[in-house]
């Protein structure tokens, strides 16, 4: 990494404050009402979506009635909201590409949050489609470079169906086509690492490099957007210091 800190390492640092203020819950219990409702199941061994939003409730000390219930809903049975998935575009300071995945019971409400957000934090909402062609949906791995070597972390994933393994600072990234995800994070569990995170995310094909009241103002934006009770994940091709966060 080399002294540089991009979008998804600054995520994973926020992890432990996101769960702080109790938000996380509020995230994960949608998503796995989300996963089973799209995924027509509420049985994870069938469905690899809810399978991966119960590992990581799980893996927060989520109680397994909460997750029950989500489940629940998710299949129609029980009382509690409907959400739709909604994807927002837009752009951050010097025309970072921002990416906004939410889940809401109220999309009325939802998009005039999210484009207030942009506006107050130097940004602005984008047309559907204006930056999604900068991302490329992959499966996303972190692994602690403690756990295994370059090369032996290499013949796992790639025997395993991954695309790429690259060095990034103190971790090795792996990415892996998407249907690929699942088969890939097993086989690195079962050689005995546990992954510091794992997940399907939208990767940018380029950074755009931040420093000063930019890098301030882009964070901003990032941690208000996170902040949304209805937004599940954001994704932005920016690249700072580490010195800046």
């Amino acid at each position: 990494m080399s002294g540089h800190s991009k979008w998804h390492t600054i995520k994973h640092k926020k992890g432990a404050l996101d769960a702080k203020r109790g938000k996380i819950f509020t995230k994960m219990i949608k998503e796995i009402t989300v996963a089973t409702k799209t995924g027509g199941s509420g049985d994870p061994d069938s469905n690899a979506r809810l399978r991966k939003a119960i590992s990581d409730a799980k893996a927060q000390n989520m109680p397994n009635d909460t997750i029950d219930r989500a489940i629940k809903r998710g299949m129609g049975e029980g009382e509690g909201a409907n959400y739709d998935e909604v994807t927002y575009e837009g752009y951050g300071p010097s025309g970072v590409a921002v990416m906004v995945e939410a889940m809401t019971d109220n999309r009325n409400r939802t998009v005039a949050e999210i484009r207030h957000i942009f506006s107050k934090n130097g940004g602005n909402m984008g047309e559907t489609g204006s930056v999604g062609w900068m991302f490329d949906k992959k499966g996303y791995i972190v692994v602690d470079k403690a756990a295994k070597s370059e090369d032996e972390l290499f013949e796992i994933a790639i025997e395993a169906g991954a695309d790429d393994v690259s060095d990034d600072g103190d971790v090795w990234e792996i990415l892996t086509a998407p249907e690929n995800f699942d088969r890939v994070n097993e086989a690195i569990k079962k050689a005995g690492v546990t992954p510091q995170a794992a997940e399907i995310s939208m990767i940018p094909q380029n950074y755009i490099h931040l420093e000063g009241p930019d890098a301030s103002q882009m964070l901003k934006l990032y941690d208000a957007l996170e902040d949304n009770d209805d937004v599940q994940k954001v994704y932005a091709n920016f690249d700072i210091d580490e010195t800046e966060v």
